[in-house]
């Protein structure tokens, strides 16, 4: 009964690390957390958290729980949570977010989409209520 608790944040706690001097082109696909000091071109997914510092960059899309960005995107970025953007950020493309957190300073030059707590079915189609 206990170990089931440890072996679910064990999962979590998974941290990936690109390095300020590291390019990557290619598509990440990770169930941990991503900080990115380097440049990525192309794909990350993760059900875990994004961060961006200072010296990083991301040209492409990016699909994650939540995200916190210094640096430079450009692209699409879904988070399911929240984005948090620093004063230093730069970010232009397609967002979609549920919260937004926004420090005075960053560039914000992107299409914004909110989604709310919309909670989807297998099938993809939002749960219809019946009434009487």
């Amino acid at each position: 009964m206990f170990t089931e608790k440890k072996e679910k944040q064990s999962q979590v706690l998974e941290r990936n690390v690109i390095g300020k001097n590291t390019s990557i082109v290619g598509d990440i696909i990770s169930e941990g957390d991503f900080r990115i000091d380097g440049k990525v071109a192309g794909t990350i997914k993760t059900i875990g958290r994004v961060i961006v510092g200072k010296t990083g960059s991301i040209e492409g899309k990016v699909e994650c729980d939540n995200a916190d960005i210094e640096g430079e995107f450009s692209g699409e970025l879904l988070v399911k949570n929240i984005l948090t953007l620093k004063a230093t950020a730069k970010i232009s493309g397609d967002v979609v977010i549920s919260k937004l957190s926004v420090e005075p300073g960053a560039q914000f030059n992107a299409t914004c989409s909110m989604k709310g707590a919309i909670k989807e079915l297998k099938n993809g189609q939002a749960k219809k209520e019946k009434t009487a």
